[in-house]
């Protein structure tokens, strides 16, 4: 199971939101690349790169901090974040991501999201699949929608998606665990999806966990700031 830390950004530097509420903002490092670094020095490979000033405008915003990460680290970066347009993801794989995380445009124009995928491949093209009480959340979790997360899912498998990112926004922030039995309940009904826990991940017990469930990966953020995971633990795992 890949480790991901996460990333996440607004006017350049590096924050976390609690439930996605963007009152509840703390900002823990000035600088995305020191960070970027850091994780790369402890062995990961991999990085969520989300661009909250973008999910709030609905356009690609912090491209330079994207471009800054993926020129100076080897870090595999999954970006996301107001990804609404052809343009916008033409700028985020030229800035250097290796794949791009759509949510809200999956609900709210799954044709163009379905053209990315046929363009760019099911490698490159992730699946966010943000719920919270089972229904499906857009907008940098803003608003809900009416859709339930397993029909969800399973539509977009049989449409060809192979990785998504699922988080349960009434967890994340939170630092008091993940939503493990829905990623079992995910896991049992698509098999072949694979998932990325998200949201509330606070524990090595619980990573053993979503590893034994068979996840592709997991992303931690706050978890590492708090200093609830240190990254000699994640670099050990």
């Amino acid at each position: 199971m890949h480790i991901i830390p996460a990333i996440d950004i607004i006017d350049g530097k590096c924050v976390r939101l609690t439930q996605g509420d963007y009152e509840q903002k703390k900002v823990y490092n000035e600088d995305p690349l020191e960070v970027a670094k850091a994780y790369e020095g402890a062995g990961l490979t991999r990085l969520h790169l989300v661009d909250l000033d973008g999910a709030k405008a609905k356009r690609i915003i912090n491209y330079k901090v994207l471009e800054k990460i993926a020129s100076q680290t080897s870090l595999h970066i999954d970006f996301g974040g107001g990804l609404k347009s052809d343009e916008d993801l033409y700028i985020a794989f030229e800035s250097g991501a290796r794949q791009v995380t759509g949510g809200t445009v999956a609900v709210k124009d799954p044709e163009l999201f379905l053209s990315w995928l046929e363009k760019y491949g099911s490698e490159r093209i992730i699946l966010g699949a943000d719920f919270k009480d089972g229904k499906i959340a857009v907008s940098g979790w803003q608003e809900s929608s009416e859709l339930e997360l397993f029909d969800f899912l399973k539509d977009y498998v049989q449409k060809g998606i192979l990785y998504t990112i699922s988080t349960d926004v009434s967890k994340d922030g939170l630092l008091q665990g993940s939503a493990v039995d829905t990623y079992q309940q995910i896991r049992e009904e698509l098999p072949d999806l694979k998932l990325i826990a998200s949201g509330g991940v606070t524990t090595m017990k619980e990573l053993e966990r979503l590893r034994e469930l068979g996840c592709f990966g997991a992303i931690i953020g706050k978890a590492i700031y708090e200093r609830k995971i240190s990254l000699k633990e994640l670099s050990n795992f």
